[in-house]
């Protein structure tokens, strides 16, 4: 299904709160693992003293040692699988990037900060660079104080967000063979609500009857997600659900997912090239940055 999986890793805790997702995932799928750590020569240069500017040839190659055990004993967390180590000279978002331009149909997988009030708009600027460059589908784990870096998490379920877009539903195929692989089930959602706009008229006066409106277009969002719905089984699925809700799309994405044990939601962004490229659709944006729940997104085909 996937290549491989790409985990970076900074020698972090919050690096490694995705590794359970990342053991989990790695051994259903018998996919192949990457652990790739990255040395930014051009930070440890600012960081050295004039004094031991001469000896940063060693401290590049003490960092490539020690990053080379660190990345070993990871390895042997995951067994079974065929782990490979790397070492890259760069800036960490650029090197991992690049590695996904390299092969574009393995998954990444990162840990990101968790936090909370305002500081929950932080994502970390690798996370948010490789967030919004890459083409890869990502998979990001919110690193929170409760979460583990041991052993092996459990994925029972995945939301899929859909807005009745063919963007939004060009996810389904890589959900599909991730149900199937992994025994999940799937839950389709659609958030809908009615702009403030046709509430009234500048006079006060209702310009349309509300209820019918709102009747109408949670009638059209349940079609859109059965019609969704008998195509995931059409693909093998075995267990859909379709859930629709009035109320502001990423709110009501994040809300479900607190509520769904042992989930991941699955997203697709826009797909972008160029300048666009670092573009991403608002509700995916928010979602990202606000959920607790591992999210995976995808860019368009």
């Amino acid at each position: 299904m996937y290549t491989g999986m790409l985990i970076p890793l900074d020698g972090s805790k919050t690096a490694e709160k995705v590794l359970p997702y990342a053991r989990f995932l790695a051994g259903r799928l018998e996919t192949p693992v990457e652990l790739l750590a990255v040395i930014d020569i051009a930070e440890l240069a600012a960081q050295v003293s004039p004094e031991k500017a001469r000896f940063l040839d060693t401290i590049i190659i003490d960092g490539e040692r020690q990053s080379k055990e660190y990345l070993s004993r990871i390895a042997a967390t995951f067994p079974g699988n065929r782990v490979k180590c790397t070492i890259e000279k760069g800036r960490a978002g650029d090197a991992i990037i690049g590695r996904g331009d390299a092969d574009t149909g393995m998954l990444m997988a990162m840990g990101t900060h968790g936090r909370s009030g305002i500081n929950r708009w932080l994502l970390g600027s690798v996370a948010e660079k490789v967030l919004r460059g890459t083409t890869n589908p990502l998979l990001l784990v919110r690193a929170t104080d409760e979460a583990k870096s041991e052993g092996e998490a459990t994925l029972k379920s995945v939301v899929v967000p859909l807005d009745g877009s063919e963007i939004a539903a060009s996810v389904l195929p890589m959900v599909a063979g991730l149900a199937n692989k992994l025994g999940l089930e799937v839950e389709l959602f659609r958030a809908f609500n009615i702009p403030y706009s046709v509430y009234g008229t500048g006079d006060g006066y209702y310009a349309v009857n509300v209820d019918e409106l709102i009747a109408e277009v949670g009638n059209e969002a349940r079609e859109h997600l059965e019609k969704k719905s008998a195509e995931l089984k059409k693909l093998g699925v075995a267990k859909v659900t379709c859930t629709t809700k009035e109320g502001f799309g990423p709110d009501e994405i994040i809300s479900l997912g607190r509520k769904t044990p042992d989930n991941f939601i699955a997203m697709c962004s826009h797909g972008r090239s160029g300048v666009k490229r670092w573009v991403l659709g608002s509700v995916t944006e928010t979602v990202v940055r606000h959920s607790e729940d591992p999210i995976l997104i995808v860019r368009p085909g």
